[in-house]
This record gives structure tokens, sequence and C-alpha cells, in this order.
């Protein structure tokens, strides 16, 4: 999974050990999750997004979802229009 954790960490001048003081975690669970090795809990996820008051979302790509929406809107697929379709 992709992350803005390095550039959100720099931002505010912190090393990885002081995000994984904040954090409670191991400077090493921070060098996993910024190279894309290790994805966080949910609870992790939550307490990331609360630190830096962002959403879990700006923070976390699912790489799979990005996948996802380039392939459907190469094929014209498009959801504001699936929305009208489906009465939403």
């Amino acid at each position: 999974m992709k992350n803005r954790l390095k550039v959100l960490r720099a931002e505010r001048d912190w090393t990885q050990a002081d995000l994984a003081q904040r954090l409670d975690v191991s400077r090493q669970t921070i060098v996993a999750i910024e190279k894309g090795k290790y994805d966080p809990s949910l609870t992790l996820a939550f307490k990331t997004a609360r630190l830096f008051g962002q959403a879990i979302e700006a923070i976390f790509i699912d790489e799979t979802d990005v996948y996802t929406t380039n392939s459907r809107q190469m094929r014209g697929y498009h959801p504001q229009k699936a929305m009208i379709y489906n009465g939403l």
C-alpha cells in the first residue's frame, strides 16, 4: 500500500523515531510502512490520521483501488453517470 507518511513526517521535521514515539510503535514499523512493506492495522491507520489531522484515505492509498478506477475510466466508466442511472 502506498502512503504519504514520509512526506507528512518531513513537513513536520520529524524523524522516524519521533513519529514512532507519537504513534507508540517501533521505528522499524515506521520504516516498513513508509517503504510499503507493511500495511498498518486499522487502529494504527486511524491513530495516524488523527495525528496528522487528515482522513485515512489522504494518507494511505490502496493501489488496487487506483488500478480499478483507472481501468474503469479507460473503458469509459463514469461514476457520476452511474449514480444518475442508479437513481442516486
